[in-house]
């Protein structure tokens, strides 16, 4: 019986340990932020096709393990009364492609946003999915060749489901480990004898 008990431990041991890693979890890890000047697009005279809009060089490619994981980016930049920021699907670099100074032809009303864009007033939360993005930024009508200052909080957390499969493991595992040192059968005959 001794021993049956000291192997307990180890269940016991795994199920707390899932239960927290799950609990905790649910709270989020936040990590370092990141602060960057980028420039605002100038749109002193806005044409009748509207302001141009810049676009990073390269995509922000999010791998398929990240299903697995819950993470949000902050984003919140210093000038949102003269510029916007937004998040598009990278195939928009084939539409409307960036020239060497990261202006592309293509004005707001030419994107679909899967977050932020013209209407984000100075701060917006991407959810990183699977998949392969560019920022997009542009200036409002009479803003000038500036600097602003960017801040990206990330902000990360396993996928929902994880968390409560870690739970529901980490609650049988307790169960089973006081089922050994205690067991079912053995307290039933004895609260029948009371």
């Amino acid at each position: 019986m001794r021993v049956v008990r000291v192997l307990s431990i180890l269940p016991g041991a795994v199920g707390v340990a899932c239960m927290l890693i799950g609990g905790l979890s649910t709270l989020g890890f936040s990590l370092d932020s990141e602060r960057i000047e980028i420039p605002i697009v100038p749109c002193s005279d806005a044409s009748e096709e509207g302001c141009l809009v810049g676009m990073t060089g390269s995509d922000l490619d999010v791998p398929g393990g990240f299903i697995l994981l819950d993470v949000k980016m902050g984003i919140e930049w210093s000038e949102p009364s003269k510029s916007w920021i937004g998040v598009v699907d990278s195939a928009y670099a084939e539409d409307c492609p960036p020239n060497s100074d990261g202006l592309t032809p293509c004005n707001k009303d030419d994107f679909q946003y899967i977050s932020g864009g013209p209407d984000a007033d100075g701060e917006f939360s991407l959810d990183l999915q699977p998949g392969s993005y560019r920022f997009v930024s542009a200036g409002k009508e009479g803003a000038d060749l500036d600097e602003q200052l960017v801040v990206i909080q990330p902000v990360i957390a396993l996928a929902p489901f994880l968390e409560l499969v870690l739970m529901i493991v980490g609650l049988v595992l307790l169960i089973c480990a006081i089922e050994m040192i205690y067991p079912v059968e053995v307290l039933w005959r004895r609260f029948q004898k009371i």
